[in-house]
């Protein structure tokens, strides 16, 4: 076990942090010979030799974690020292991500070929036929929405229309009667009436 935290210390700041009691500390996953049976296959001396080496494997996994945890409070400790949020990290995770993007292989391969593609005489035909027919798309919906308005126009001056206007307000008059203030709603084709008494 004294091996094992000399090669694990790395000159951490928190030397010293696994004590040498650790071997008092029973691991998880460590049992005792006389509680199992023996696998088909293997002696008592195997079987014994392989138990001794799950436990220093044990151990040391559990001594690892603890290293680890510690440089990770360590880590956080610096980073909070000097002004690190997770936030910055994130910002500076994704700025050295979408460099390192703008540098592979893969992003300057597609970037030339599409670089070469807008140089290509098949899209600049492609692009001034779509231009044409976007230029040529509007000018029909233009024409199309000012013959509407026309036939909207030519329609409120027909008979029809008028007659059928006329019979809206009849109906609206009949409904709604009077408006509040002791006038009635006139139909637009009722004439306005005349005054019986005039006014003291």
């Amino acid at each position: 076990m004294e091996s094992a935290n000399q090669d694990i210390n790395l000159n951490s700041p928190n030397k010293g942090l696994v004590s040498d009691t650790m071997t008092d500390v029973p691991v998880e996953g460590a049992t005792s010979s006389a509680n199992t049976m023996l696998p088909t296959g293997l002696t008592e001396e195997e079987s014994e030799e392989l138990r001794i080496e799950l436990s220093k494997v044990e151990e040391e996994i559990h001594t690892l974690r603890q290293v680890l945890s510690a440089k990770e409070r360590h880590a956080n400790e610096l980073k909070r020292k000097l002004g690190l949020s997770p936030l910055n990290e994130l910002k500076q995770n994704l700025t050295k991500g979408w460099q390192d993007v703008q540098t592979s292989n893969a992003y300057l391969s597609a970037s030339a070929t599409l670089e070469d593609i807008s140089r290509s005489e098949a899209y600049k035909k492609t692009q001034e036929t779509l231009s044409q027919a976007g230029q040529k798309t509007s000018a029909a919906l233009s024409t199309v929405g000012t013959a509407i308005s026309r036939r909207i126009g030519d329609m409120r001056n027909s008979a029809t229309f008028k007659s059928f206007e006329d019979k809206v307000g009849n109906i609206k008059f009949k409904v709604v009667g009077g408006n509040g203030n002791g006038e009635g709603v006139r139909s637009p084709t009722e004439p306005i009436p005349v005054q019986d008494k005039a006014p003291l």
